[in-house]
């Protein structure tokens, strides 16, 4: 069906990591996300999002990519090289859902990647795909980090990957010690708030506080620090996805590109990219703190 790993694990209410998120949320590592704050009933109850919901479906998808930026260029996240992966992976939740249909009988079930409040990570552990690093990514032993996580909650019952795996990340610190912004805090607590993929992705704001400046180390869009100094990540392997195949612009332009690009060649050129997400204003906004940092 187009993913990489898969695991199931029994629809039920989520109790400490309910009480994470709500301490997470008091200390306003949100930032200006309020949308992180809504619907926290939604968040820790599966019922909630579908009624009669037995099993939850976790799939992993990798987006590890073969091929690299031109050095010295603006420096886009992995995740945004090719197409959207929200447009990828959604219609692949359908077909999963339609295969299961046909091969198993009447099967209610909603997918979601990205799109609805589901504590994605807190069902992959249960399942047994990985641990969640102190980076606060899930962490796969096999593969490591660069994955998307899809959920998909049906109301039959399966049989469940009563599996749990402990954390491998022993006392490294790598991550800690690489985020530009130290974002990472102990205890796998990520201020969403310091984030650079906040600041460049999230933050809907004309300006970039200027306590930030020099901290970003030339990411445009996104940040993949703590993924590239992770050890697990060693054992990334390139995706199979033609969808995510990198866009030929984010692989080569640099800079003088980026600022000679039109909003109407921005609209053209990245209509099917993660990166309208922050519009030609974002994209124009990030460039500019980069170049005076």
């Amino acid at each position: 069906m187009g993913f990489d790993y898969c695991g199931i694990a029994k629809a039920e209410q989520l109790g400490d990591d309910a009480k994470r998120l709500e301490q997470w949320l008091l200390k306003g590592m949100n930032g200006s996300m309020d949308y992180m704050a809504n619907h926290f009933d939604l968040r820790i109850d599966p019922t909630k999002l579908l009624p009669g919901a037995k099993s939850v479906i976790t799939l992993l998808k990798n987006y590890y990519p073969s091929q690299k930026q031109v050095i010295d260029s603006p420096k886009v996240s992995k995740y945004a090289y090719g197409k959207d992966y929200h447009e990828v992976i959604r219609k692949q939740l359908k077909n999963f859902l339609q295969e299961m249909n046909d091969q198993i009988g009447e099967v209610h079930g909603r997918g979601f990647v990205d799109s609805a409040p589901v504590l994605e990570r807190s069902w992959a552990i249960k399942s047994g795909l990985g641990w969640v690093g102190k980076n606060g990514n899930l962490i796969n032993k096999q593969q490591g980090s660069f994955f998307f996580i899809a959920t998909l909650i049906v109301d039959v019952e399966l049989k469940y990957d009563d599996v749990y795996i402990k954390d491998y990340c022993g006392s490294c610190t790598k991550c800690i010690d690489a985020c530009p912004t130290e974002a990472i805090l102990p205890n796998k607590v990520v201020d969403g708030s310091k984030c650079i993929s906040y600041f460049t992705i999230e933050l809907k704001d004309q300006l970039i506080p200027n306590n930030m400046n020099g901290k970003f180390d030339d990411w445009m869009f996104g940040c993949d620090t703590c993924q590239d100094v992770c050890p697990w990540n060693r054992f990334s392997k390139p995706h199979t996805e033609e969808a995510f195949n990198p866009l030929n612009e984010i692989l080569t332009y640099k800079t003088s590109d980026w600022e000679l690009l039109t909003e109407e060649r921005f609209k053209e050129i990245f209509r099917h990219s993660p990166l309208k997400r922050t519009k030609y204003a974002g994209i124009r906004r990030n460039l500019r703190f980069i170049s005076i940092s």
